[in-house]
């Protein structure tokens, strides 16, 4: 399968061979899916904590008699009622981690990608050379046709390129080893060099 690469001015500069086995695959809905909640799900600390009855300090004794004062009955100050009292239900440490075979990891990887190439969603440029300016950033994604959320994707750590395109609410800048699949699936478009489409083969095959 060939794919039309072009430089930053948005112009086409030749073609490239890309792996039917990484942009061309059956896509699996439901992997995708089962992928992005293991994401979001690996994300969260899960480090929120408040004080059960039993944890909150003091309440020992009884604030009063049982009967004869005409309030309600109470047997402790710490009661979830009383103000400073323990939390009912108290949320605890957990962890939220969700795990996903690694062939599974792949498969939906290779899903996510085959599916944005399938909508010409993915733009493969010659180079990410471009000046750590927001001017330029904005200047080339306007030469590319690219709009809404976009990710883009260097072979290596790029500091222009996280620079330039750092000020744009929309745009993500990452690179070919850490790409996964929820960067995929919350972009619109991805904007990907030459060199980490081949990384991304590599690591796929």
């Amino acid at each position: 399968m060939q794919t039309k690469v072009f430089n930053l001015e948005g112009q086409e500069v030749g073609k490239i061979t890309v792996a039917d086995s990484v942009f061309k695959a059956p896509v699996n809905e439901v992997l995708v899916h089962q992928a992005v909640v293991s994401y979001l799900a690996n994300q969260r600390q899960g480090t929120k904590s408040t004080l059960t009855r039993a944890e909150v300090a003091g309440g020992g004794r009884k604030p009063w008699r049982q009967k004869g004062t005409g309030r309600a009955r109470q047997g402790s100050i710490r009661s979830p009622q009383w103000v400073h009292g323990g939390v009912v239900f108290a949320p605890k440490p957990r962890d939220f981690t969700k795990k996903l075979p690694s062939q599974m990891k792949r498969a939906a990887f290779v899903s996510a990608l085959s599916a944005m190439m399938a909508e010409n969603a993915i733009k493969v440029v010659e180079d990410m050379n471009i000046e750590a300016k927001t001017k330029a950033a904005v200047k080339a994604l306007e030469a590319l046709k690219l709009s809404r959320r976009v990710v883009v994707v260097t072979e290596g750590v790029n500091d222009n390129a996280i620079r330039a395109f750092n000020n744009l609410k929309e745009v993500t800048v990452t690179t070919a080893d850490v790409l996964n699949t929820y960067d995929l699936v919350a972009a619109d478009f991805a904007l990907v060099t030459k060199d980490a489409i081949k990384k991304i083969e590599e690591a796929h095959k």
